[in-house]
C-alpha cells in the first residue's frame, strides 16, 4: 500500500498550477494542491526583504 503524505508549504507569488509543476518536475507524484490561507504582505515586510543581506 502507497503512502499518504500531506505538507503545508508557505510561498511568495506564486500560483497553485507552479507548486504542482514544480514538485512533479522533481518527481513528485502529487494528488493535489489546495490553497488553505492567504494573507496580504506588508508593505514593510517588502522593504525589508529587499534591504536585508543573505544571511546564508
Amino acid at each position: 500500500m502507497d503512502e499518504r503524505v500531506n505538507f503545508i508549504v508557505k510561498a511568495k507569488r506564486v500560483k497553485a498550477k507552479d507548486i504542482k509543476r514544480a514538485l512533479e518536475e522533481a518527481g513528485i507524484e502529487v494528488r493535489s494542491v489546495i490553497e488553505v490561507f492567504r494573507e496580504e504582505e506588508r508593505e514593510e515586510e517588502r522593504e525589508e526583504e529587499e534591504v536585508v543581506p543573505n544571511r546564508g
